[in-house]
């Protein structure tokens, strides 16, 4: 059977817990000031930025290895509104607003592919869809029509888009 020992002399403690609050204190500190400089990045002034590491490449004053470009796809010119059908689907329930709503967008330009009713009637905020490539003309529309919400195309399938590329979801 094991038998407890006395130390000889009480173990101090007090005093360990203050050096391990101690440490603590200076890791929150250290912790803290790194995240406020993490987070206030972003805010920094873009051509400060561009000034100092332009300083630091030249204070090394070693030649820049070349960078090869990489090809990016080919810019999308932005269509006419009258190039561009929109369906117009009444997600909100209210007698005719598609209609009303193609009317309005008819009168901006816009050739409109249908004005229906959606399969549901229950959508919280209007939006624009757009199936791919038409991202650019998606957003013009949202503008035009004061809409928030411009995402891909979910939900629709071809023979309902018929040859429509955005569709206007009305929501309450």
């Amino acid at each position: 059977m094991e038998h407890a020992q006395h130390l000889p002399r009480s173990f101090p403690w007090r005093a360990a817990a203050v050096v391990a609050a101690a440490i603590a204190v200076v890791e929150l500190v250290a912790l803290i000031a790194v995240g406020a400089l993490h987070v206030a990045r972003p805010f920094a002034h873009p051509a400060t930025a561009g000034h100092a590491a332009t300083r630091h490449i030249a204070a090394t004053r070693r030649p820049i290895a070349h960078v090869p470009s990489v090809a990016l796809p080919p810019a999308h010119r932005l269509l006419a509104r009258a190039a561009v059908a929109v369906l117009v689907l009444n997600g909100n329930g209210v007698a005719g607003a598609a209609h009303g709503e193609a009317v309005r967008l008819e009168g901006l330009g816009y050739r409109i592919g249908g004005a229906e009713n959606a399969l549901r009637h229950d959508y919280a905020r209007s939006m624009v869809m757009y199936v791919p490539g038409y991202v650019h003309e998606a957003r013009r529309l949202a503008h035009d029509a004061g809409i928030g919400i411009v995402a891909p195309v979910d939900g629709l399938t071809p023979a309902r888009l018929k040859a429509s590329r955005l569709v206007l979801l009305l929501g309450n």
